[in-house]
């Protein structure tokens, strides 16, 4: 019989990571990783020695490392090294932003984390994808895995992660408005104005977070809105899809973008060019800032640049003209939106807790569980086999259907008998850790457990 191989008694969970509380966006640009990368990423995070399972979420507000080691691993100092090999970065520049859960904190973290509860932006919709997307990416890669001779932590508790953010989503009215970075940036241009109608909005950049942004700054009022993007397909994807006779849309190719960025009154930038191309330079510098205001004749221009790594230089804002907000300034909108969550945000921390306390109860009874299982598949294989060894014995005079059933009733009743007091001390063991214990579980909402 092949051997289960489980995460034992403790689940040996390690979260370990920053975020838009606990680092700059100076830092977390530094720790980005792009989409292209994640693959290769989450790969090598998983062959660190005594990582069992791995998974990595690297967003605009975060990084983290979500782990399975081995019992006899520190895994701290690996998945720091990692850090600091992968993305060439020093673990001193890095280490006082660090924060690390583990077990039902972990467990915690994460569920908050899938429902929004840690984002910048409380009830934002577009971290639960996110997360969806790393757990597809480990699985593909082989980080997270789940076979015959080896049972799967995370792939469960990321299954758990998601039921949870829907039930979330679903008891509470956490998301019932549409607010997301997104929209946070679109508010702030509408407020930088007072009102966006008669001026142009250019966006730069073609993904998700650009499509949303561009919907959510019609909402406040703009008019006329230019697209540039490296491929310019999708550029012209984007202004199709928000084509309409009330507002004045175009493409602006790349190529001739500092050309005409002069034309914009507002321009938001969502590329972050450098996570793809570590070594590209920044769209937006000093030089291209100072040309660009000698064209609109001293015309003050804002950037609000949503991207990680950064689109827009920060030295820009020192330019006379230049008005410079990043992803860290939303944070200020962010929060005049969130103090109306915060009933609604206590509701769903409610069921976060509560889900995480019984989820790490069902680990924590899992290698009990798991050991019953095995001991009677192993007793009852052995009865047959005697069963049919005393059948083959007696073939020349086979017994009746009721003796037969008599001898199958008293052997199950000794094997049960016999393997009684091994039962009984492994149901107590299954049940001995208390996953709720403060001991346990000293993490609160917002607050980290940070590196020495």
């Amino acid at each position: 019989m092949s051997e289960i191989k489980t995460a034992g008694p403790n689940t040996n969970l390690l979260l370990l990571g920053v975020n838009h509380t606990t680092a700059p966006v100076a830092v977390r640009e530094r720790l980005a990783i792009p989409a292209a990368r994640l693959a290769d990423a989450t790969r090598t995070l998983a062959h660190q020695p005594g990582v069992r399972e791995a998974l990595i979420l690297s967003t605009c507000n975060r990084v983290e490392l979500l782990t399975v080691y081995e019992s006899s691993s520190e895994p701290s100092p690996i998945t720091l090294r990692f850090l600091e090999d992968y993305l060439n970065v020093g673990v001193a520049d890095i280490q006082p932003h660090v924060y690390q859960y583990r077990e039902l904190e972990a467990i915690r973290h994460l569920f908050r984390v899938a429902s929004s509860l840690d984002s910048m932006v409380i009830g934002e919709a577009q971290i639960l994808g996110q997360v969806k997307q790393s757990w597809s990416v480990a699985r593909e890669v082989g980080a997270i895995k789940s076979t015959e001779s080896f049972s799967s932590t995370l792939d469960p508790l990321l299954q758990r992660a998601f039921s949870v953010a829907k039930r979330v989503r679903s008891e509470t009215s956490i998301g019932s408005s549409s607010v997301s970075i997104a929209s946070v940036a679109a508010e702030l241009a509408r407020k930088i104005f007072g009102s966006l109608s008669g001026k142009t909005v250019l966006i730069v950049g073609a993904g998700k977070m650009s499509d949303l942004t561009a919907r959510h700054l019609i909402q406040q009022g703009a008019n006329t809105l230019l697209v540039s993007n490296r491929t310019q397909s999708r550029a012209e994807a984007i202004v199709d899809s928000l084509r309409n006779p009330s507002i004045t849309t175009g493409v602006l190719p790349f190529e001739i973008l500092h050309d005409h960025a002069h034309r914009a009154d507002v321009i938001i930038t969502s590329t972050g060019a450098a996570a793809t191309d570590p070594g590209a330079a920044q769209i937006f510098t000093t030089a291209s800032a100072r040309a660009l205001l000698r064209q609109r004749r001293n015309r003050p221009v804002f950037f609000i640049d949503i991207a990680v790594p950064r689109d827009v230089e920060s030295a820009v804002n020192e330019v006379e003209g230049c008005f410079v907000y990043d992803i860290d300034d939303l944070q200020q909108v962010a929060s005049v939106n969130q103090a109306s969550r915060t009933r609604e945000a206590e509701a769903a921390e409610s069921i976060v807790s509560s889900e995480a306390a019984r989820y790490a109860g069902r680990l924590a009874q899992a290698p009990a569980t798991e050991a019953i299982k095995q001991l009677l598949q192993n007793a009852e294989a052995v009865r047959q086999s005697e069963l049919a060894r005393i059948a083959a014995r007696l073939a020349a005079q086979p017994l009746s259907p009721e003796q037969q059933a008599a001898v199958d009733a008293l052997t199950q009743s000794l094997t049960s008998k016999l393997l009684h007091a091994q039962l009984a001390a492994l149901r107590e063991s299954g049940t001995g850790i208390n996953p709720a214990s403060p001991a346990q579980f000293t993490g609160q909402p917002g607050k980290k457990n940070r590196i020495p």
